[in-house]
């Protein structure tokens, strides 16, 4: 997983509340056995005018020019800021690998659903939670200035904006750590890989009969 220390970049206004995960990466996209691939549709029923299906190629999609994420003023946006319960819905781990492959590394929100709040850790997707007073000032600045950026620090747990306000946010400090190692699940049980070999090696010392069990 991809380390997340400070990231600055363009921000991407999604200005709707309660966005589920379902419109995050709609349903008929999650058929597939990898975990890549989700980016091109990301939002897909808001992003394009035509039905999107597996397989179909995005460059041949019509796109919804009054979407945010196809406005060029936001391209290559890095920051999407949301309004509250952002992420809501089913508890698909599909709607952070989807927005990570788009290239966004974090979400700016009042408040996230707690399935997918907890999902963005383990996939390297940081959600920020700020007051909805600030979310509301940020959401107006983006508006106001084209290519407007922003700065997650996730060391300092700060949010900047262009004239140095700072913005303090809490991350539980068990998921900081991992996020600033690039650490998921998997990343943290192969930290203690010489602890594990250990104890199988001591397991099938002392019961050798489960050599043949294991085969």
């Amino acid at each position: 997983m991809e380390k997340f220390t400070v990231v600055k970049g363009i921000v991407a206004p999604l200005d709707r509340s309660n966005v589920d995960t379902d419109a995050i990466i709609p349903k008929q996209f999650l058929k597939s056995i990898f975990k890549t691939g989700y980016g091109p549709n990301l939002f897909d029923e808001w992003r394009y005018l035509d039905k999107g299906e597996p397989g179909k190629d995005p460059a041949s999609r019509i796109p919804n020019p009054d979407f945010v994420l196809n406005k060029p003023r936001h391209k290559d946006a890095k920051i999407l800021l949301a309004r509250k319960n952002f992420g809501c819905g089913s508890s698909r781990e599909h709607a952070p690998w989807a927005l990570t492959q788009y290239g966004f590394r974090t979400v700016i929100a009042p408040s996230f659903a707690d399935i997918f709040y907890n999902n963005s850790f383990k996939n390297g997707l940081l959600p920020v939670v700020l007051p909805e007073e600030v979310v509301d000032k940020l959401f107006k600045e983006t508006e106001s200035n084209d290519g407007y950026e922003l700065t997650v620090d996730l060391n300092r747990s700060v949010v900047i904006e262009p004239d140095g306000t700072e913005h303090k946010f809490e991350v539980p400090e068990f998921r900081r750590h991992c996020l600033l190692n690039g650490l998921d699940d998997i990343g943290i049980t192969l930290q203690h890989k010489d602890e594990i070999k250990a104890f199988e090696d001591k397991r099938l010392a002392e019961k050798p009969w489960l050599v043949k069990t294991l085969q």
